[in-house]
């Protein structure tokens, strides 16, 4: 049975495929740079104010504070396509999309930083939490809606994908014209005196 506004056939099965694929690799690939021990001399305390280490990135001026800010952006902003890639619905309230992707990444992100905790060089940074839940949901705002949209409109060119209206989605509910209680006397054991 085909979900409603999903893509039909091999293509469908593609594309989630490489969605899952590219997003275990990729995830695999983040806990990977950001669980390694790291070799420092020191480590700053950790970070538990909102934009505090933001604002000390953008004292450092213009080409100072591009660098980690686009590194916390960019971390897990892939999360923002892999993750409805993965689910292979083209037919989805936009909201509800961008709403389930940035919870996902925002788990993700307090995923990483919870495993962090007990790893040597790493500290738990609530800004960057923040960050790469933002980059989650621009590269989703970005990316998805123009992505469904053009692949909507090829599957509706090709014929293979119709999006069915809600109210007639399921259409009539079939009845069984021969089936009703059955009588007691068939229903019930025999009684034993």
């Amino acid at each position: 049975m085909q979900r409603q506004g999903s893509l039909g056939g091999r293509a469908a099965l593609r594309l989630r495929a490489t969605g899952g694929g590219l997003l275990v690799i990729h995830v695999a690939l983040v806990a990977w740079l950001m669980l390694r021990p790291l070799d420092v001399l020191w480590v700053a305390p950790p970070n538990l104010r909102p934009l505090a280490t933001v604002r000390a990135d953008l004292e450092l001026g213009w080409p100072g504070a591009v660098r980690p800010l686009a590194e916390g952006l960019g971390l897990l902003a892939p999360l923002g396509v892999l993750l409805p890639l993965a689910h292979g619905r083209l037919q989805v309230s936009p909201v509800a999309s961008l709403a389930r992707t940035v919870a996902a990444g925002a788990l993700v992100s307090l995923g990483i930083a919870l495993l962090q905790t007990g790893v040597p060089g790493r500290v738990v940074d609530v800004d960057t939490l923040l960050l790469n839940t933002v980059g989650v949901a621009l590269a989703h705002l970005v990316v998805v809606p123009a992505a469904r949209s053009r692949l909507r409109r090829r599957a509706e060119r090709r014929g293979g994908f119709a999006v069915p209206r809600q109210d007639a989605a399921q259409g009539r509910t079939p009845t069984i014209p021969r089936v009703g209680i059955a009588p007691w006397s068939d229903a019930a054991p025999p009684s034993s005196p």
